[in-house]
């Protein structure tokens, strides 16, 4: 038995395939989804997601979303999607540390809060480049 795993961006279906296997990062933690999974609505954190199909994992940075389980049919709705086969290694490590300093030296509520999104997505963005194996 397979899932039939769809992530969807505003602009583009990111994938649309079978999978064995789906991890993804929920407001609450990871969630890994298998065949016969029952039927669930959750929010999406900023994360990675990993897809194993063909006996091969796949990485994508989400940038938060939904994501619904219905009778083998996942569908993922997200804000922004980017498979960590496309992400450049050097300038997501880059973008890491850049976003970790203005983190840090972040002032006042809003700044702060801007900050700590950009460096959620500057981690994901790097996490799903460099995850090897699982």
């Amino acid at each position: 038995m397979s899932l039939n795993v769809r992530v969807m961006a505003p602009n583009r279906i990111v994938w649309n395939s079978q999978a064995q296997q789906v991890i993804l990062s929920t407001n609450s933690g990871q969630i890994g989804i298998l065949p016969n999974h029952a039927s669930l609505l959750t929010a999406l954190d900023i994360g990675v997601a990993k897809i194993k199909a063909n006996n091969e994992w796949s990485t994508m940075a989400l940038m938060g979303g939904f994501a619904m389980i219905e009778e083998d049919q996942v569908t993922i709705l997200v804000n922004e999607a980017e498979k960590g086969s496309e992400i450049d290694l050097q300038e997501a490590q880059e973008s890491l540390e850049k976003a970790k300093v203005n983190l840090e030296t972040a002032e006042g509520r809003k700044n702060k809060i801007e900050a700590n999104l950009a460096f959620k997505r500057a981690k994901a963005r790097f996490e799903a480049v460099n995850s090897t194996g699982f």
